[in-house]
């Protein structure tokens, strides 16, 4: 079982240097810190990593961290200071953790066997205790080694190999692919040391179980014969089943296929030869959001552009190649603004804005974009940012940030936006100017999310608050109680619109259909309600503390499933969209205001009682306000 985390501050500081050895006379600075901390608060140094030291630590984190594992006599020291420490100390004594014991230690005498140099004689063979503990610590020793041997031996088994990758991090830890024991790996990797709490830990095993389960369950009914006397378990509407049947709402389904995107043949049947479309913009977004776009050859890099306003629908071959035309003209005026212009690219902003534009592309999908075909760069862009760039594609999404940095004055460069960037310029192929249009038309979507007072983010995040207070009044409580009302564990995942959430090819998938704007311009925020809806329950019952919601969520990256997220995220909209409607009804039948002056009402939507007998639904309507930024959730066609 992980040992429990301290619940007090902690500061990770390199280990003391001996100003007698060190160079020029030069100390650290470190003990003087520390010198200066200990008349403020405090500190004990862990015996368990010595370059560990905890901030007014509970009587818990003092034995847990002052084990005699190691050197006694290095223990009796931290303890004395520490006592000292105390003694000097202006904090309050009912601040201060209890004293531990003063009963000298028997063992105090014996430097420890890890810790004692080659030419040191060995302990005397009169000294009992010392003995003892040894053998104690043997008999530890051998009973880690048979459990982890047994271990070894279980999850080595052909038979076992499909469940190692589902189990939790230490057990997994235990094997490598040759079937060796990898404790270290595990230590190493910070499972140890960063003393896990065991609720995130019970969270995340949990959330394995229940995923292993709802696969099999899926396959199950996949297998058995249809019965009308069966519940329909394969619903997407989850935790909203009981809330549907009980306002006699029909139960949504989700429209998703995607196993038969839009193919080569589709894009092509959707034209007619001068270019002009066939079918409406709609039945192309409708046709997108449910099938999305495949990944073969360069379809994507033909349909973005649509999906992003770069190309015109309702026009010709020719009508499009004259706009075109006019971007790229558009394009090169901005850029020469200070592509080779020294007065403007030397001056002190430019500078400054070159520099994190550099940092950030170098640390962004690096990895796939070096292998990508380009051709050659201008010159002038040898030197952006602090340091040489380390290959062309990095100078060209350089430009394309800097560029737009000259389109949107007010805006400028802002951390995260290489993030968007990125993979647009990797699907359109290297091209400059197209990857610069494509992400002009995300920014455009996007762009409140960059404010520097960040008033985009807080309002997304208010009303995803909302949201969740109308569609999950247990889930917002929970919250509430945690301190977890702020949601900032779902800040990254709306910033960069779950950029870092997916794998790279999912992330493709999930950003065309967020373009279509199908069912709600937000829709994005009922992506992010239907993560939370899958693990609802895990956080219900195992996440009691903020901090662990925050972790837990954190963890979730590159663990989610896009198909099954989309699908409820689908259904999710649906329910609410028919809650709304049902509301309207309701209150039209009580004669009360139109929805046009609740409108005016600006607080969220108040969390009704998780009692059976009074659902959601079963609340009068005139109890639930809808404010305007849910009602704007329902409007869709950006």
């Amino acid at each position: 079982m992980p040992q429990k985390p301290p619940t007090d501050v902690k500061h990770n500081y390199p280990p003391p240097q001996s100003p007698s050895t060190s160079r020029s006379g030069t100390t650290w600075g470190g003990e003087e810190l520390l010198s200066r901390l200990r008349s403020y608060a405090h500190l004990l140094r862990s015996n368990l990593q010595p370059t560990l030291f905890l901030v007014d630590p509970s009587r818990e984190d003092i034995e847990a961290h002052t084990t005699q594992i190691f050197d006694d006599d290095a223990v009796d020291d931290i303890l004395a200071q520490s006592s000292y420490a105390n003694s000097h100390s202006p904090i309050p004594a009912h601040r201060r953790p209890r004293p531990i014991s003063s009963t000298p230690n028997p063992y105090s005498s014996r430097s420890s066997i890890l810790h004692r140099s080659l030419q040191s004689p060995p302990p005397s063979s009169s000294s009992s205790p010392s003995q003892a503990r040894l053998a104690l610590l043997q008999s530890f020793s051998q009973i880690t080694r048979q459990a982890a041997h047994a271990a070894q031996q279980i999850l080595s088994h052909p038979l076992a190999r499909p469940i190692v990758p589902h189990l939790p991090d230490p057990v997994r830890s235990l094997v490598n692919v040759s079937g060796d024991l990898e404790w270290g790996s595990w230590v190493e990797k910070g499972g140890v040391g960063e003393f896990e709490s065991a609720r995130v830990y019970l969270a995340r095993w949990a959330r394995i179980v229940a995923e292993e389960g709802e696969r099999s369950r899926r396959m199950e009914a996949q297998t058995l014969p249809s019965s009308s006397e069966l519940p329909a378990e394969n619903s997407s509407l989850g935790v909203f089943e009981l809330l549907q049947s009980t306002s006699n709402l029909p139960t949504p389904k989700s429209t998703r296929d995607p196993l038969h995107p839009v193919n080569e043949a589709t894009w092509k049947g959707w034209f007619n030869a001068d270019g002009t479309p066939k079918v409406t913009r709609e039945v192309m977004k409708r046709e997108i959001f449910r099938r999305g776009i495949s990944a073969h050859g360069t379809l994507r890099q033909r349909i973005w552009p649509f999906l992003l306003d770069v190309h015109k629908w309702d026009a010709t071959h020719a009508e499009r190649s004259k706009q075109w035309k006019e971007k790229l003209e558009l394009y090169h005026e901005l850029k020469d603004e200070w592509c080779g212009v020294p007065e403007v690219f030397e001056r002190q902003d430019i500078i400054e804005e070159r520099h994190r534009i550099d940092v950030d592309c170098r640390r962004t999908d690096h990895e796939k974009a070096i292998h990508m075909r380009y051709s050659t760069i201008s010159p002038q862009l040898s030197d952006i940012g602090a340091q040489a760039p380390s290959n062309d594609h990095i100078e060209r999404l350089g430009a394309v940030l800097l560029t737009y940095g000259f389109y949107e004055k007010s805006l400028g460069y802002v951390q995260g936006m290489s993030d968007l960037c990125a993979p647009v310029y990797i699907v359109m192929g290297a091209e400059e100017e197209l990857t610069f249009w494509c992400f002009v038309g995300i920014m455009n979507r996007m762009k409140q999310n960059f404010l520097r007072d960040q008033s985009g983010m807080k309002k997304q995040l208010s009303t995803l608050q909302q949201l969740i207070g109308i569609m999950d009044p247990e889930l917002y409580r929970h919250l509430e109680k945690t301190d977890g009302l702020n949601l900032f564990f779902c800040f990254r995942w709306i910033l960069i619109a779950f950029k870092r959430e997916f794998p790279f090819e999912d992330v493709l998938r999930l950003w065309e259909v967020l373009w279509t704007d199908y069912y709600s311009n937000q829709f994005m925020l009922f992506v992010a309600l239907a993560v939370l809806e899958s693990h609802r329950d895990v956080i219900l019952r195992y996440l009691v503390e903020f901090d662990e919601i925050l972790k837990y969520c954190n963890e979730l990256s590159m663990t989610i499933e896009l198909d099954s997220t989309l699908a409820q995220a689908e259904v999710l909209f649906l329910s609410f969209a028919q809650l709304v409607a049902d509301i309207d009804r309701r209150r039209a039948e009580e004669g009360l205001q139109p929805s046009s002056d609740l409108r005016q009402r600006k607080s969220g939507p108040r969390p009704v009682s998780n009692t059976q007998d009074n659902l959601t639904t079963q609340v009068k309507a005139s109890t639930l306000i809808l404010s305007d930024d849910l009602r704007d959730l329902l409007k869709a066609g950006q």
